[in-house]
């Protein structure tokens, strides 16, 4: 080593002068190895400074370093397969390391001989070889190594290796023109096979080497002649270039410059590049030339903005030249060439990658210790979006239970609880793409026990002295200490304390501290260090002075045969001695005993029972003449001992009996046996015996399973001991796969198979003995290519020819006779060829030989091919002969006619390449068609076969197609140097044949390939007319133009391109591009998702098939203003009085206002104590700022802010909360004072209308007179009375009450006058007024009275209230209603009474219901918002809190849902999809909680799916292989195409070819297609709205360029045509079968319908239904019957008053079976008729229920689409619904004598509560109530299309049975119709909670009505006394009396029924022939 540093110092500073001697000298100390690694960089980098940077990062590496890289900067090595290479190992280490490769899949690479070895310095060697032994696996692939050393281990970077194949190539160069004083430009064309390894050395000029000059040759190899002169023309050109890795060097064909005189003419571009990629930090030249004339000028644009001059930036004469580029050089470059005639540009993209420069990991030193925490870090500078992983000793780290990966790049490393395996090195390796880098650092672990570094010592202190006693400890982690006094834990005292310190050398410092030392204190004192590492203790003695003592001693337990401590603690100070005695004998008295005189401690070594038990005495002498003494007992315990035994060999099948006898040890002893640590399980059939000390252990018949460790445990009180012995059944060696012969091919894997089964496991070795000779075996030594499997086979990774012989492979396990099996392994070798000439010439007219060596296995077959096509021996031309030479086969041809340029000989799949050069005519070019034009057609062909003669020209000629080949025009003599010409002055649109001859100086070629070529269109001229632009939203443009001028069309106009650009800051300045199709003179589109508010520029241009023509004048225009996106910010509120708050807020962001700011709105309201909401006021102003005032004191307030343009409000801000100061509090609102007694005065009051605070007390005044206060009482804030006693009789006392807040008295109350009487007269110290209270809550109606004699209470409503199970009245007066529900609103009045008077107070009860649904509509919609505003029902008696919006969309389960706050009456849904269908529904809040679901609506964003243009064409161009399709005919339909998929096949195939984008470009080309075939074409465009299909079939060309006849439907079917009618007759035989059904469904149709118009007719002859629903005896009565049909879908509510209904779902016919009830249900067309009746008043609230879904709102069967239904688009799914809905019900009042009431149906609903004096109001939402399955759900839910002329049928059957007469004498209110969803007990059982279940005893049925008493106000007393009262039917009550359904049948012992018998069965046929007609 220090002969390595000194040699890179003398390189340092002689770099070269002394750089062979240090070379030496290294040599000379170090080996090979440090030589070997600088001649690699010098042969890779031929560079010393690569070496002098070498030596410098050795140099500064620390010496002690044993692991370091010595050129990290290998990654890659790419060598010719000619050649081989070699790769050393770029890892090292001192002490010398161990060296292996591997490849990157973590495989340790094994030698194969001769192809690739691994020297033992670590070097990789790959051999030559010829190309038919290329293998990826070793030629191709990434590798890496790795160094070892007792130091650790590290891996290099992946390294790699690529071998390039020798292969034929040519370059050519093309000949050029160019004006006199422009410049012309050369390139040398490299076939791309080999492109990346060629580089263009030199250009020659009539092989002169081109020098500097005007000549000039650029970074890319291209040649620039600078001011062309005439004489450059007289010249051939030509370029040489070399192979990078070959070294081959070749010169390409001779090409022309033609000049010509300087001719005006746009720009031209001559050389440019479509991309560039570089590594920053490189120099990059972007090339852009042009010709012109004049001479163009140029500038440069990167990402469309000018380019700036820049010190790295150089415009040079080739282009653009950038040095030391940066990733952010990176983007679209755009060179722009222009003159006076034309503009021209060229367009190419720049990529720099970022290198990764290095990464590091810190700390660079890491020492720590075994448990500590290790953090290490690495940095990387370079590029980003890299991969990081760690390694340790060159394995990778995953994350663990005590290992963390840590950062965004998981850069840091964090390691707990290090174990000493866990030292070494520690690599950070960062990847990307094909580069990465690495670092690493060497973690050293230490020791990290415990240690004591000081402590404290003996000492003697006196009684009351402080102590301070300390510990310093090191170690890692750091060690916890505690701290021990005579062995028990020291307590923590108020004079005892313990404290520690963390040093900055990372040592714990404690320290004890004894403030007052009592004698008891001393002792000896142990500190104890503890961490995971170890534990160290320090113990040592502190003396107080003071009467010596002995601490008490606790009898001890000792064990026979171990070693026992005795301690006797003495504490004082001093004392003389301590002494031991045991049966009064001083001890010790044998060997076994030591006595520690100093700390008292007695040692019983190897303690015996007889001799050790007993007594012991500790004597301490305090004084010469005084001592002291404590004794202790020892008690020894005997432990068990077990007679070692051991299991004998055994053998499958015999017995066993073991015993385990215990020989010694204190009894009771218990005995068990394991096996293998576990309790021996009952299956193995184990036999255990237990008799006293012993046990036995026997087995009757061994197995396998028997195999194990046994053990015996033996335990009583003193120990558990246990001895093992392992039970091993032998099985002697058997094959459980014998080896067989086997094939191996050359190169390949092969596995040798054996495996053999026996107990103990066998071993089996394999031995070789090579070729077919007799055997002689040899051992087989395992190595990297041949390796031992675990079963036993032998595995050969790279099987080579003589790896073939005899294998052996030998089982054996001790047990029996070895068994062994021998096989022939065959190495079968592919085809190789061995030598083949490489190149050979020939002249014409002379035989030529050529011969192939092939070697392999046979037979071999030989074939030559000749580009690519097969030589057929037979010919004339040619002559193959073969013949064998041992194992090889050698092929020779004989060409008798040389004509091809390469013949290519394949031996059974591997090639080699002869080239021969023949003389001959040349064969004809292939020619193709390069550019056609309107006007212009350019070819390009390809020379074939030349003949091995120059070329000495072309003929080309050209005709049109309808002439003949003799009216030719011929262009003679083109350059053999060109391979391309463009035929100008043709006519657009017409088609030409072209044909081309080549020749030499042997002659002239046939005619070549036939082009049909027909001339594109002219791009138009003109612009469209007459642009104009409208903005018609904030996000919207409307664009209309007219067509271009027709005489500047330049053919059918089939689309425009409209291009905007938006003109606001930070804008982009480059036009958005949108096409369209054609669709007619003028035209019009609406651009949509504009920005708002935003200023565009606009312009049109007109397109055809040949391109796109110039723009129109640009048009700037403005889109209309919006509403403000976002809310103001930083919205604060502070309250400044009791009547004001402050608020502020922060102005909105330019690009969120969306237009002229004009002003702030502030909403706020008022959150009152009862819960409600105050009124919602604004305020407006134009400043960030406001103060509110006028506001209500102490009252908090919700505040919200928007700001608002012209166009509107914006977006509210959140709501805050503020409560305004607390004030003085107003009067109370009432008081009152009666007498109770002579001497008694109660007071009663109301709190204040205005608290303005929190009621803190109240104060009752009494004076007499006034205003003399005689008495002053305090009330309780939550009392409203007082009772003053000891007051005068029949004197008059004013009394006043007044409230207190914490800011004072309030305002007194008026003052009354009372005068205590002996006989008070009854009075009610409750207040009359107003009780609201939510529904479903029990309520209490106060009504306290006083008097004397107390009087007595009752409570009317009305009359005297009914008390049961709801209603009752407590002791003290207060009526309770439990249950409340919306019927019991009302007024309830109070009296009280007695002797001497009576009081009355009234009560109007107000029950809240949750709100009435909202009206949802949509206002507005875009492509991606909509708009949407509502009007509120009915607030349900408490003001709305809120409303919920959901919404989802079509065809989705998924329901999102936002909060709105009350205040708002719209709201806008943004960023949705565009051209989708959306739902959305909406609930109301209020205090009771959330009412009904609104019906859903549907909405849909603008656009629609994509659609294809008729008037474009769809093909835009095709030829015999490819087609161009022509995508502009796709229009987006306003959404962005989301997706596009193309499929196409031969016709007649089955297989499609399909290509995917997600995107739709302008074209598409489809390429490889087959020549002169028809093909099927299907395309799919997709965009959010939808997707549309286009199917198309098209032809491509014969290879001459012409058509192919047209597809022909032919009898004659190939097998795929016997496959597609075998498919038309299954579904012709499928179609029959359908019709037949359809045949047979229309027909049972009819049958039914004939059937059901013969029970119309019997429905209409019936008499009435009154006749046969009242037995004989009654029908002189008018019974009244309605059948009333609860309408189940969507169409309006004002429907049912129609006369003509229009829909039919569920109807029910309701009659009453005794007296002459009243109550009757109506249909639909009841209502129609009776509607026109002046006798009935009909006012109707109509709510509906939705369906309920498992996700999601209800689902509402009202459709905002006319005529559709949203159960008809999906399936709706029914489940348990989310809540009890507050629903409604019809209600039918009629004056009737007082009876009992019958319900409808078998539950009960409460009716809608409104408040007093509302108005009912007529909603426009229709649904179904929850069905309990689906299918019921689904069969309510039609769609108004549905309705069936039967319900008009149904309807007249109605009036026969007398509806109206019934009716006209009737005076019904229907109020509601109740749609439920929960059952009766649920409601009356007290309980509103929300349920998700409807069970009950007694379902609703759907869409049922039922009739219940409207509640009555106060004046309706006399009218509701006749009015009927509803009552719930139970289960278990009498049938008689009520109502029934038809849904549930008659009651079968009903009265009246059996009279009517028979018209009754003939009723109820009747009936449920209606309701089939009705549910049909």
């Amino acid at each position: 080593m220090p002969c390595f540093r000194k040699s890179c110092q003398n390189l340092l500073l002689s770099r070269h002068n002394e750089t062979s001697k240090s070379l030496c000298l290294c040599q000379a100390q170090l080996g090979s190895f440090f030589f070997l690694q600088v001649s690699t960089i010098c042969k890779y980098k031929a560079d010393w400074s690569v070496l002098f940077s070498f030596c410098l990062a050795v140099f500064s590496e620390e010496l002690h370093a044993s692991l370091y890289f010595v050129n990290a900067s290998l990654q890659e090595v790419v060598f010719a397969s000619t050649t081989g290479t070699l790769v050393p190992c770029p890892a090292a280490g001192i002490p010398p390391v161990t060296l292996r490769w591997y490849l990157a899949t973590g495989e340790e690479i094994y030698d194969v001989p001769g192809i690739r070895h691994v020297h033992p310095n670590g070097t990789l060697q790959i051999f030559p070889f010829p190309p038919s032994s290329f293998n990826n696996l070793i030629h191709d692939n990434t590798y890496y190594c790795t160094a070892e050393n007792p130091s650790g281990k590290i891996r290099s970077q992946d390294v790699h290796i690529k071998a390039v194949l020798r292969e034929p190539y040519t370059v050519r160069v093309e000949d050029q023109k160019a004006m006199r004083g422009n410049v012309a430009v050369f390139k040398c064309i490299i076939p791309s096979s080999v492109e990346a390894y060629i580089t263009v050395v030199s250009w020659e000029k009539d092989t002169v080497s081109l020098v500097s000059g005007r000549f000039l040759i650029t970074s890319t190899g291209a040649l620039y002649i600078l001011d062309v002169q005439n004489e450059d023309g007289l010249y051939n050109y030509r370029c040489i270039t070399r192979h990078r890795y070959t070294g081959e060097t070749r010169q390409s064909n001779s090409a022309r410059l033609f000049v010509s005189d300087p001719a005006n003419s746009a720009p031209s571009i001559l050389d440019g590049f479509d991309h560039r990629k570089a590594m920053a930090g490189q120099r990059v030249e972007l090339p852009c030339k042009a010709s012109g004339h004049p001479a163009p000028k140029y500038r440069w644009l990167k990402d469309n903005v000018p380019w700036e001059p820049d010190s790295r930036f150089r415009q040079t004469v080739t282009g653009l030249l950038i040095e030391n580029t940066r990733p952010s050089d990176s983007g679209s470059y755009v060179c722009e060439v222009w003159n006076n005639y034309g503009t021209a540009e060229m367009i190419g993209r720049l990529y720099v990658k970022q290198p990764l420069h290095q990464s590091t990991i810190s700390p660079r030193k890491v020492k720590s210790s075994v448990g500590s925490q290790v953090s290490l870090s690495c940095s990387v500078t370079g590029t980003e979006d890299q991969e990081l992983s760690w390694y340790r000793n060159g394995e990778i780290i995953n994350p663990g239970n005590n290992v963390r990966i840590t950062g965004v790049n998981r850069e840091n490393l964090i390691m707990d609880g290090m174990a000493k395996s866990d030292g070494g090195a520690y690599q950070c390796f960062v990847r990307k793409d094909k580069m990465s880098a690495q670092d690493y650092v060497q973690v050293v672990l230490e020791d990290g026990t415990p240690k004591i570094i000081s402590a404290f010592s003996e000492k003697v202190v006196s009684p009351g002295e402080p102590v301070s006693l300390m510990c310093n400890v090191k170690g890692t982690p750091l060690p916890t200490i505690t701290w021990t006094l005579d062995e028990d834990p020291i307590v923590k005292d108020g004079s005892h304390r313990i404290s520690q310190i963390i040093t900055s050398e990372g040592n714990v410092v404690s320290y004890l501290n004894i403030s007052n030392t009592q004698v008891r204190d001393g002792g000896v004192y142990r500190c104890t260090a503890n961490n995971s590492a170890g534990v160290i203790l320090y113990q040592a003695r502190i003396n107080v002075r003071g009467p010596a003592s002995i601490r008490p001693m606790k009898n001890i337990t000792a064990i026979a045969g171990r070693d026992t401590y005795i301690h006797c603690r003495v504490i004082g100070y001093p004392y003389y001695s301590i002494k031991w005695y045991k049966n009064s004998n001083l001890l010790p008295f044998n060997h076994r005993q030591v006595a520690f005189e100093n700390n008292g401690t007695l040692k019983l070594s190897d303690v015996q029972k007889e001799v050790d038990e007993g007594e012991y005495t500790c004597n301490v002498l305090v004084q010469p003449q005084l001592s002291t003494s404590q004794s202790v007992h020892v008690t020894v315990k005997v432990p068990p001992f077990i007679q070692p035994f051991e299991f004998p060999r055994f053998s499958i099948g015999q017995r066993v009996f073991i015993p385990c006898v215990v020989v010694s040890g204190d009894l009771p002893i218990t005995i068990t046996w394991q096996k293998d640590g576990r309790p021996i399980p009952a299956s193995l059939g184990v036999t255990i015996d237990n008799i006293d000390f012993t046990s036995s252990l026997r087995i009757s018949n061994l197995s396998l399973l028997h195999n194990g460790n046994y053990t015996c445990i033996a335990r009583n009180d003193a120990a558990a001991v246990e001895h093992q012995s392992q039970l091993i059944v032998r099985v002697p060696p058997r094959f459980v796969v014998q080896p067989s012969d086997q094939d191996g091919i050359y190169g390949k894997a092969v596995i040798l198979n054996c495996s053999a089964e026996g107990y103990p496991v066998p071993t089996i070795v394999w031995k070789y003995s090579k070729g077919a000779g007799v055997p002689q075996f040899q051992p087989i030594a395992l190595n990297g290519r041949i390796q031992l499997l675990t079963n036993g086979s032998l595995l050969i990774k790279h099987v080579l020819e003589e790896d073939s012989g005899y294998y052996l492979c030998k089982v054996s396990n001790d047990v029996g006779a070895d068994v062994s099996k021998s096989m022939y392994l065959t190495v079968k070798i592919p085809a190789m060829i061995t030598s083949y000439p490489n190149t050979t010439l020939a002249t014409q007219g002379q035989k030529k030989e050529m011969s192939c060596t092939a070697h392999g296995e046979k037979p071999i077959i030989v074939r030559w091919e000749k580009e690519d096509r097969i030589i057929n021996p037979e010919m004339s031309r040619y002559l193959v002969s073969t013949k064998e030479v041992g194992d090889e086969v050698i092929s020779t041809l004989q060409v008798r006619k040389q004509i091809g340029p390469q013949i290519i000989q394949i031996c059974q799949g591997v090639l080699g390449l002869v080239l021969i050069q023949v003389q001959e005519p040349p064969d004809p070019p292939e020619i193709e068609i390069r550019e056609v034009r309107a006007r212009s057609i350019a070819l390009r062909w390809t020379m074939g076969f030349d003949g091995n003669s120059p070329i000495t020209g072309y003929d080309i000629e050209c005709k049109n197609k309808s002439d003949s080949w003799d009216s030719v025009q011929r262009t003679r003599d083109v350059s053999p140097q060109l391979n391309q010409a463009t035929i100008i002055d043709l006519h657009p649109s017409s088609t030409y044949n072209i044909r081309m001859y080549a020749k030499n100086r042997i002659g002239k070629s046939e005619a070549s390939n036939e082009l049909t070529i027909t001339t594109d269109e002219a791009a138009p001229d003109g612009p469209p007319q007459d642009v104009q632009l409208e903005p018609i939203s904030s996000q919207s443009i409307r664009v209309t133009w007219k067509a271009p001028k027709k005489h500047l069309q330049n053919g059918i106009i089939r689309g425009y391109q409209i291009g905007y650009r938006e003109y606001s800051a930070g804008g982009n300045f480059q036009f958005n591009i949108i096409s369209i199709d054609t669709t007619g003179d003028s035209e019009v589109y609406t651009l949509n998702n504009l920005k708002k508010f935003t200023q565009y520029g606009m312009v049109v241009q007109a397109c055809n098939r040949a391109g796109i023509g110039p723009s129109s004048q640009e048009i700037i225009t403005t889109t209309l203003e919006d509403v403000p996106s976002c809310p103001p910010g930083n919205v604060q509120a502070t309250a400044t009085s009791p009547e004001t708050i402050s608020i502020s807020w922060s102005t909105l962001a330019k690009e969120t206002l969306n237009g002229i700011l004009q002003g702030f709105r502030v909403i706020y309201w008022a959150n009152l104590l009862d819960g409600e909401l105050g009124e919602i006021k604004n305020v407006t102003t134009t400043q960030p700022s406001l103060e509110l005032d006028g506001l209500e004191k102490y009252t908090n307030y919700s505040i919200q802010v928007l700001a608002f343009t012209r166009a509107g409000d914006g977006v509210r801000s959140e709501q805050i909360f503020t409560r305004t100061k607390e004030d003085v509090p107003g009067p109370p609102a009432g008081v009152k004072a009666a007498a109770a007694s002579a001497s008694t005065v109660f007071v009663s009051w109301l709190p204040p209308l205005k608290l303005n605070g929190i009621i803190r007390k109240y104060t009752v005044f009494c004076s007499q007179p006034y205003p003399t206060v005689i008495s002053e009482f305090e009330a309780s804030p939550d009392s409203f009375s007082y009772r003053i006693p000891n007051l005068s009789r029949n004197r008059q006392y004013s009394v006043w009450v007044v409230a207190v807040t914490a800011a004072g008295r309030g305002n007194s109350s008026e003052i009354i006058t009372v005068e205590p009487l002996a006989k008070a007269p009854a009075r009610i110290l409750t207040f009359s007024g107003t009780v609201t209270t939510p529904w479903m809550k029990d309520i209490v109606l106060p009504c306290k009275a006083v008097g004397d004699p107390a009087p007595t209470v009752k409570w009317m409503k009305d009359s005297l209230v009914m008390i049961d199970g709801r209603r009752s009245i407590f002791s003290n007066g207060s009526f309770v209603i439990r249950t409340v529900k919306a019927e019991d609103s009302g007024y309830y009045s109070c009296v009280a009474s007695n002797n001497w008077g009576s009081d009355e107070i009234i009560l109007n009860l107000q029950v809240q219901v949750p709100p009435d649904q909202p009206r949802l509509t949509v206002s507005k919609t875009t492509s991606s918002s909509i708009t949407l505003s509502w009007i509120p029902g009915d607030n349900g008696g408490s003001s709305i809190r809120g409303y919920i919006l959901q919404y989802s969309e079509d065809n989705s389960e998924q329901w999102g849902s936002f909060p709105i706050s009350p205040s708002e009456r719209s709201y806008r849904l943004e960023t949705l999809k565009c051209g989708t269908w959306y739902k959305f529904t909406l609930t109301a809040q209020n205090g009771v909680g959330p009412g009904r679901i609104s019906e859903i609506i549907e909405a849909k964003t603008l656009g629609k799916e994509p659609q294809f243009s008729k008037e474009q064409e769809l093909f835009a161009s095709i030829n015999t292989t490819r087609v161009r399709l022509n995508l502009i005919g796709w229009n987006d339909g306003g959404c962005p195409i989301t997706s596009f998929t193309l499929e196409y096949r031969p016709f007649g195939t089955t297989v499609w070819t399909t290509a995917q984008r997600t995107s739709l470009s302008k074209s598409y080309i489809l390429y490889d297609l087959q020549e002169a075939t028809w093909y099927e074409l299907q395309m799919r465009v997709c965009n959010s709205a939808g997707c549309a299909e286009k199917q198309a079939k098209f032809a491509t060309l014969n290879y001459d360029g012409s058509t192919i006849p047209p597809l022909i439907k032919s009898v004659v079917q190939s097998e795929e045509g016997l496959g597609t009618n075998e498919g038309l007759k299954m579904l012709v035989t499928i179609s029959c079968i359908l019709v037949g059904v359809l045949v047979l469904f229309v027909m049972l149709l009819i049958v039914r319908r004939r059937r059901r118009e013969q029970r119309l007719k019997r429905l209409r002859e019936a008499p009435s239904l009154q006749s046969h629903l009242s037995p004989a005896e009654s029908r002189q009565l008018p019974l009244p019957v309605v059948a009333l049909g609860c309408e189940c879908l969507g169409t309006r509510s004002k429907a049912l008053m129609k006369a003509k209904p229009t829909l039919c779902t569920h109807y029910l016919i309701i009659f009453p079976l005794t007296d002459d009830r009243s109550t009757v249900l109506l249909t639909d067309a009841d209502f129609g008729e009776t509607s026109k009746q002046k006798s009935l008043t009909v006012t109707h609230t109509v709510h509906y229920q939705s369906v309920s879904q498992a996700t999601g709102p209800l689902v509402d069967v009202s459709d905002a689409r006319p005529g559709t239904n949203p159960t008809t688009r999906r399936s709706a799914k029914t489940g348990p619904t989310a809540r009890n809905r507050y629903a409604s019900q019809w209600t039918l009042n009629r004056p009737h004598p007082t009876i009992s009431a019958h319900t409808l149906t078998t539950d009960w609903r409460l009716p809608t509560p409104r408040p007093a004096g509302s108005v009912d109001k007529e909603s426009d939402s229709y649904s179904v109530s929850p069905s309990q399955d689906t299918d019921r759900a689904r069969s309510s839910m039609v769609s108004t299309e549905s309705a069936s002329s039967t319900y008009e049928e149904l309807a007249r059957a109605y009036e026969h049975a007398k509806m109206e007469e019934q009716l006209r004498h009737a005076k019904f209110t229907i109020t509601e119709c109740f749609i439920s969803d929960t059952s009766s007990e649920q409601l009356t059982a007290g309980t509103n909670d929300y349920t998700d279940s409807l069970t009950s005893s007694t379902p609703s049925e759907s869409g049922i009505c039922r009739f219940t008493a409207s509640p009555p106000k106060p004046q309706d007393g006399g009218r509701v006394m006749n009015m009927a009262v509803p009552k719930a039917h139970r289960p278990g009550e009498a049938a008689e009396g009520r109502w029934w359904s038809l849904w549930g049948g008659f009651h079968p012992t009903h009265r009246g029924w059996e009279a009517g018998e028979g018209r009754s069965q003939y009723l109820l046929e009747l009936l449920t022939e209606i309701t089939g007609v009705c549910s049909s």
